[in-house]
């Protein structure tokens, strides 16, 4: 949980900065940026069990 509040207070961090400095975003559009996150992840782990299933 201490690393995804960090991860989360450097998100903010890093949103603020970059809209202070009226740069665009580092991130795709909100849905699709978080929909392209949750499938790497889900990606990763079901590869990894995947793997673990044959070996």
């Amino acid at each position: 949980m201490k690393i995804a509040m960090m991860a989360l207070l450097t998100g903010i961090v890093t949103g603020s900065i970059f809209t202070w400095a009226k740069l665009p975003l580092p991130a795709p559009p909100t849905l699709a940026g978080i929909a392209g996150i949750i499938g790497i992840f889900l990606g990763s782990k079901i590869t990894d069990y995947i793997i673990k299933l044959f070996t």
